[in-house]
């Protein structure tokens, strides 16, 4: 049989193989190129055409600030932060009153917002440095109270430990010596120790019943001391 004029022969895929130099390469290894070429042109498409579309694809790193921006459930969006504190600043000061101060405010912070010592204040008489508590009470003694030993405090040259305790006969738990609580029924020198521990760790007590926070001092030994304690 003839051809018809001007058709050429379809070249066998063997024809097409050798004249590529394949015909030794196994067949699944070139068909497994001709995959991965394609896979190639389908990629470079892709990110052509997302490029001309003006999109940017970003990939974050493991711990980045994709991983920070998510908190774990639950937790709080920010620290506490403690409140204000409400202190009574009495005695030979300039305005005597109810002052709120900051957290971490000292005794020296409390004298300079109610104006300062008076002339006659003996600021000796109190520790300027000493932390202050919610709802405490800074007294600031005259100098007579002082050099005289009144209003609890030491008459100068007296060693008290705390700089006075003792007040009106009663026992200020928050600045007595070991020796002045030694005078409270009930408390030996094993005790007076617990409470100077106590006082030292947990800041000065609130009320007298605060005591019974003190181990060794129960309701019972407390009602013994109750009327000969007071806290300032």
């Amino acid at each position: 049989m003839f051809e018809p004029s001007g058709s050429a022969p379809e070249p066998k895929r063997t024809d097409i193989l050798a004249r590529a130099g394949l015909t030794r390469v196994p067949r699944a290894a070139v068909m497994g190129a001709a995959v991965l070429g394609l896979v190639a042109l389908v990629v470079v498409g892709w990110r052509l055409g997302g490029a001309e579309g003006g999109q940017e694809y970003a990939f974050e790193e493991e711990g980045g600030a994709g991983d920070d921006a998510r908190s774990a459930p639950g937790a709080p969006e920010t620290a506490d932060v403690p409140g204000p504190l409400w202190v009574h600043v009495a005695g030979a000061v300039a305005q005597p009153g109810l002052y709120e101060l900051r957290a971490g405010a000292r005794v020296g912070d409390a004298l300079a917002a109610a104006g300062g010592a008076r002339p006659d204040a003996a600021v000796d008489g109190v520790n300027l440095a000493q932390p202050l508590t919610d709802g405490e009470q800074v007294h600031v003694p005259t100098a007579e109270e002082y050099a005289t030993g009144a209003g609890g405090m030491p008459a100068p040259g007296e060693s008290s430990g705390q700089g006075g305790g003792v007040a009106g006969g009663r026992v200020d738990i928050n600045r007595a010596s070991a020796a002045e609580l030694e005078a409270l029924p009930g408390v030996g020198p094993a005790t007076a120790k617990k409470i100077l521990a106590d006082r030292e760790a947990n800041g000065p007590f609130s009320t007298p019943e605060d005591l019974m926070r003190v181990s060794g001092i129960g309701e019972k030994k407390f009602e013994a001391m109750r009327d000969l304690v007071i806290v300032r």
